[in-house]
């Protein structure tokens, strides 16, 4: 099997998913994950998906006249399922009044001590008492084996009072 990473975005409209689902599913393909979103009047997605073999050049093909009919724009990448690192899983949550910096700060923080992020999800919010927006974050973090918890706690915790945020680290 195949697995293949699409990304795709086009004007919002009804029938999207079904346009490339069908694709999918008209060359053998299962759509294994994905996450998608309306995104300030574009629809944004990444889907994975695994297809035979011999059906994948055919599928990649055929997502064209998805893009050629101007329904989507679409990227696809092959992935190796087999590259799933040997890591630690770490949830993230993050929230706190909005400006700017806050996910490079995070994230600069966790690279340098070489933890990746498999998912982030973020969102503003008006505060619901003290007026302003609220920015909120959540992430999924994979960690080396051998990295402290504890210190990366520290460091990020750190980091959230110069942040002015509240955050916590906790093990999956």
């Amino acid at each position: 099997m195949a697995t293949l990473v699409l990304t795709v975005i086009g004007d919002d409209r009804s029938g999207l998913v079904a346009a490339l689902s069908g694709v999918i599913a008209g060359h053998g393909g299962s759509w294994e994950r994905s996450q998608m979103a309306r995104l300030a009047g574009k629809f944004a997605g990444i889907v994975v998906v695994a297809v035979p073999d011999q059906h994948a050049d055919g599928l990649i093909r055929e997502l064209g006249p998805l893009e050629a009919e101007g329904l989507l724009d679409i990227t696809v990448e092959r992935g190796d399922p087999e590259a799933v690192p040997h890591a630690v899983r770490l949830h993230l949550e993050l929230v706190g009044s909005d400006r700017p910096g806050i996910v490079r700060e995070i994230a600069s923080a966790l690279a340098e001590r070489q933890v990746g992020i498999e998912e982030l999800q973020t969102a503003t919010r008006e505060a619901p008492m003290a007026g302003g927006t609220l920015f909120e974050a959540t992430a999924t973090l994979l960690a080396p084996p051998d990295l402290s918890v504890p210190a990366l706690q520290a460091v990020l915790e750190a980091l959230a009072d110069e942040l002015m945020v509240d955050l916590s680290l906790t093990s999956q």
